[in-house]
């Protein structure tokens, strides 16, 4: 997933927080940016389209399930 061909599909900030739901339409991928200038990090995160909205309210809850599964998270997981 090449940063030129991600469309951004949703976007929040708070308290230095900054999450972006990303789409690449060539390849239907999506992903959820975290962005936290607190502590200058960065995580991209890689979801099934079915969970990307409640990947990108829920962003740390799918870090760990992609964390633990080492890809893109199956229509089978949730979210704690």
């Amino acid at each position: 997933m090449t940063h030129s061909s991600l469309k951004e599909l949703a976007y929040r900030e708070q308290d230095g927080l900054e999450v972006a739901l990303l789409w690449d339409p060539r390849s239907n991928d999506v992903c959820v940016d975290v962005s936290d200038q607190r502590d200058d990090s960065f995580l991209r995160i890689p979801v099934a389209g079915l969970f990307a909205l409640e990947a990108f309210h829920h962003p740390y809850a799918y870090a760990r399930a992609a964390e633990s599964s080492g890809d893109r998270l199956a229509q089978t997981a949730s979210a704690e």
